[in-house]
């Protein structure tokens, strides 16, 4: 605001003094007034200039980088891998291979006791066929380990859950 005005004082006082210096040089002739003038035009302009030159500070330009922002990748979530295997016949499963272990009398111990659940409708002959299958799998079902059968280990879990 100050060199603003500054320079505006500066103009008005040399613009001043041009209109009373040009008054006594009336009798003065066209190239003498406008001789005056330039000089005059002179001044003002280089107060112009040099009021220019104080305002105007040469600075080196400055650079503004973002900084990089890192954030945490987003967790992935990966379904449990479930087995695509599938099996021929009943016989070839892991609860039929872990059925199989047991002794005779404990074979058919489990399918008394499917039986009794309400699970198995066959013979208690202690042979692992479809029905018995079908009674260890819904068995295991209602009780929440379906996923054991996918294992003969699991399929272990089942048998002992029903034998003890």
């Amino acid at each position: 605001m100050l060199p603003k005005f500054r320079t505006m004082t500066i103009a008005a006082l040399s613009a001043g003094a041009v209109a009373l210096s040009s008054m006594p040089a009336l009798a003065w002739g066209k190239k003498e007034q406008g001789f005056v003038a330039g000089v005059a035009a002179a001044i003002i302009v280089d107060q112009l200039i040099e009021s220019g030159k104080h305002r105007k500070e040469h600075r080196a330009p400055t650079y503004y980088y973002d900084t990089p922002r890192y954030a945490e990748p987003a967790p992935v979530y990966k379904e449990p891998r479930r087995s695509t295997k599938s099996y021929s016949s009943v016989h070839s499963t892991p609860a039929a291979q872990a059925f199989r272990t047991y002794s005779p009398g404990e074979r058919k111990a489990i399918q008394r006791n499917l039986r009794a659940a309400g699970y198995y409708y066959g013979g208690i002959d202690g042979v692992f066929g479809s029905g018995t299958y079908n009674a260890v799998t819904a068995y295991a079902r209602d009780m929440g380990a379906s996923g054991n059968l996918r294992t003969t280990g699991g399929a272990f879990a089942v048998y002992d859950g029903l034998l003890f």
